[in-house]
């Protein structure tokens, strides 16, 4: 049994997780649904489609606009082919810099190259510090979900993992646990030497970072440590400040079920400003995105935003959640980009079987994304066990004419008899006829 099926089966078989994640699931895709109809959505999101498609056709040319812009400003932009040069990269800025105690805000692309694993085998003390993320930091997991990484997590199951980790009495009530956590992660930034984040969108006319979120903590992270470094994809650049408006309408809706997120970042290098970061460094990520917006059938996930409304709305995420997964990023988006990331595709073949492909996904995705069609054509590619390569060529040929279907039968007929599977006389049927349906199969 395959690691994705064992997980799978662990997942089904718990029933306080199904209960945890699914209700999760429905409350967030009740809230968006509620906004979302404030908006005309078809017209809103048609706009942010063709705002992240010019990020594709245009990538280079808008990625050289904000570098110009980025270092104008005064910031240090660098570029990494893969994972591990990226993690080599923030490690050996911090290092220089003699900056080895940090607070680190939520991201998934320092999930999906490794980054945290990467900081504690340099000796670097990287806390996470948006609450979720903390939270999993202490349980010694990966995110279950992209915007809500605790999903899978009972207020009753956190109360226990405070106890057992911070030495502090049981609680389960979650304004208690979040002012422990607060406690806890204040002293960390006001001591922190370097900050670490993510960023949802790169401004290429102004040389902005953005980074969208609901705690403060980037915030905070950007501005008390000298250091900061954000880490982000190539994907993630647009034209202008005004190419913002309707996709943060939509990322805020569809993630979160908010009108807008609490704290919207516009990030900007200042190292003249006394409250600013001595040293701002953005790592820009491509570890197989290049190779993705050259391919037809797959450069349409690069137009993600990660808002998470397709694992919200997905029958088998909410049935399993995000660790049977295997993966960094789990439910139709991750199936999807899990097999484009990385050195090689198809690293994650199974996924793409973990759909019903009942379209739910394409019908929230804020930006059209057709993540059945992509499912499917991943299907197509994933690599097929010899016997079902054996078996599909097999029918194929007898399919092929009236003929050898008519061979085929009676070569089933004689070994149905020789087994005693099927008694004398007994016929296969189709129903089927190479004019079309049959009546047989057409009544069905």
């Amino acid at each position: 049994m395959s690691l994705v099926r064992r997980n799978i089966k662990r997942a089904l078989d718990d029933r306080k997780l199904g209960r945890a994640v699914l209700n999760s699931c429905l409350l967030s895709t009740e809230k968006r649904d509620r906004l979302i109809s404030e908006l005309d959505f078809q017209s809103t999101r048609a706009a942010a489609r063709l705002i992240r498609q010019r990020s594709l056709d245009e990538n280079r040319p808008l990625l050289e606009r904000f570098k110009e812009s980025f270092e104008k400003a005064g910031g240090r932009l660098h570029y990494a082919l893969t994972a591990e040069a990226a993690c080599r990269i923030v490690v050996d800025i911090l290092l220089k810099a003699g900056a080895l105690q940090g607070v680190k805000a939520k991201s998934m692309v320092t999930e999906e190259i490794g980054l945290g694993q990467a900081l504690h085998r340099a000796g670097i003390d990287a806390v996470e510090s948006d609450l979720g993320e903390y939270i999993i930091q202490l349980a010694g997991e990966r995110p279950s979900h992209i915007t809500a990484p605790a999903l899978h997590r009972s207020k009753e199951s956190i109360g226990r993992l405070f106890a057992d980790r911070l030495k502090i009495p049981y609680t389960d009530d979650p304004q208690q646990l979040t002012e422990i956590a607060r406690s806890v992660l204040r002293r960390r930034y006001i001591d922190a030497e370097f900050g670490v984040s993510g960023a949802n969108f790169l401004v290429a006319e102004t040389g902005h970072v953005v980074v969208v979120e609901n705690e403060g903590n980037g915030r905070l992270g950007a501005s008390l440590p000298r250091i900061f470094v954000a880490v982000t994809g190539i994907e993630k650049v647009v034209g202008g400040l005004s190419d913002l408006a309707p996709l943060l309408a939509l990322l805020a809706r569809s993630a979160t079920g908010q009108r807008a997120t609490a704290y919207v970042n516009a990030l900007l290098p200042a190292p003249d400003v006394s409250d600013a970061p001595d040293e701002f460094h953005l790592v820009l990520v491509d570890n197989g995105r290049r190779r993705t917006m050259a391919d037809p059938d797959f450069a349409e996930m690069l137009l993600c935003i990660r808002c998470g409304a397709c694992l919200n709305v997905c029958p088998v995420y909410r049935s399993v959640g995000g660790h049977a997964y295997g993966s960094v990023y789990p439910g139709p988006m991750g199936a999807v980009l899990s097999n484009l990331l990385g050195p090689r595709m198809m690293m994650h073949h199974e996924l793409p079987f973990l759909s019903t492909l009942c379209g739910a996904c394409k019908e929230v995705c804020p930006v059209d994304m057709d993540l059945p069609g992509m499912l499917l054509k991943l299907r197509e590619r994933a690599p097929k066990p010899a016997i079902d390569r054996v078996a599909a060529a097999g029918w194929g040929w007898a399919m092929a004419t009236p003929a050898r279907m008519e061979l085929a039968g009676r070569t089933v007929r004689t070994i149905g008899r020789a087994i005693g599977a099927m008694p004398a006389g007994s016929t296969v049927k189709t129903g089927m006829s190479f004019r079309g349906l049959s009546r047989e199969a057409s009544d069905k």
